[in-house]
């Protein structure tokens, strides 16, 4: 699939993230999201608290789930919760290219059976900058070393990436159109930043060539979430279709 056409739908670019705790917060905000998205990220303090079940539930009324566990153990061990997840039915799954090539590896052959959901490494966190990457020993500024991953996980069998709209446009080049990159950090004109330190506006992440955006508070705080939502599909729209060239 091409991700840089406009054949998909703005609700086809968006994962609502449910960073509530427990099951019934998480259906609380779905059902005041109004059928608005159609991706909802699951990450680990709801799934921890949830497990399969709540999956199988936001499966069965309609939606795609997103699991966000961001995986990174010993390739046996990864790749048996890469099955777990496959029984849930997730269709995304995260797993931390910082991992090394013999866990990506031992994730994608087990995501290769049916039913298995497409992994996503994820590159640099959003939360961190250069400064942060010194402390645990990288000398690369969060450009470089995402790239060096996606590279990694590519060439591991992953076609799928998660990184900051900052990096997405040299991923888009050089990992090409039908790569999956998906951007967190997104957070409209006049949100707070919150906790996010390389983050961008739904708009300029989709012209630097994201795939998907994920969106949390600026939407599950907001006084009305199913409008906060639609407002942000809105720019994903106008974005997708705009003249100027991307990235």
């Amino acid at each position: 699939m091409n991700f840089l056409t406009n054949d998909l739908a703005a609700k086809d670019r968006l994962a609502v993230a449910l960073d509530v705790p427990d099951t019934n917060a998480a259906l609380a905000l779905v059902d005041r999201l109004e059928g608005s998205c159609r991706w909802l990220k699951v990450g680990m303090e709801l799934y921890y608290s949830a497990g399969n079940a709540l999956v199988e539930s936001l499966r069965r009324r309609g939606y795609s789930i997103f699991l966000d566990l961001k995986l990174h153990d010993i390739p046996n061990t990864v790749a048996g919760a890469v099955r777990s997840a496959t029984l849930a039915g997730a269709e995304l799954l995260t797993v931390h290219a910082s991992g090394g090539g013999a866990m990506l590896r031992a994730a994608a052959e087990a995501a290769g059976s049916p039913g298995s959901p497409r992994l996503l490494a994820v590159t640099v966190l959003t939360s961190m900058d250069a400064a942060e990457l010194i402390s645990v020993g990288v000398s690369a500024s969060p450009a470089e070393q995402a790239l060096r991953l996606a590279r990694l996980a590519k060439d591991s069998g992953i076609h799928g990436m998660v990184c900051s709209a900052e990096e997405v446009g040299s991923l888009r080049r050089e990992i090409g159109p039908d790569a999956l990159l998906v951007v967190p950090g997104i957070r409209p004109s006049g949100a707070s930043v919150d906790d996010q330190r390389r983050i961008a506006t739904p708009s300029d992440a989709i012209s630097r060539g994201s795939s998907m955006l994920v969106v949390g508070r600026p939407i599950t705080k907001a006084a009305d979430p199913a409008a906060a939502a639609r407002a942000v599909l809105d720019e994903i729209d106008a974005a997708m279709h705009s003249p100027l060239p991307r990235f």
